[in-house]
């Protein structure tokens, strides 16, 4: 396992040590969490718009629909890049039901 490099890094990746090895997926670990972070910040900035919409406008929180449709889209690209589904969907779910928390308060 190569922690998912580039064909023209994979060379050079598989001639260090281990230490060197262990060393640069930490840091693609590092820079993956930077990017998941900052991900889920967008995210919740426009689930507050979307909040606030819904407030202004007496909207349920909930919209069974789209969170259907999310889930079903979300579980198919995980099947696709080989995630454990289970995983995938306790993390969906995570996310909506902090959004729908966040949505419920703006209503009070």
């Amino acid at each position: 396992q190569t922690c998912a490099l580039p064909i023209w890094k994979k060379i050079s990746y598989m001639n260090k040590n281990y230490k060197e090895k262990l060393q640069y997926c930490r840091e693609s670990i590092d820079r993956l969490d930077s990017i998941l972070t900052y991900t889920l910040g967008e995210r919740f900035q426009k689930t507050k718009e979307i909040g606030k919409i819904k407030a202004k406008n007496n909207l349920p929180s909930t919209d069974k629909n789209r969170e259907l449709k999310q889930l079903k889209r979300i579980l198919k690209i995980a099947k696709e890049i080989d995630l454990d589904t289970v995983f995938a969907e306790k993390i969906f779910n995570l996310i909506v039901n902090e959004v729908k928390n966040n949505h419920n308060k703006m209503k009070k």
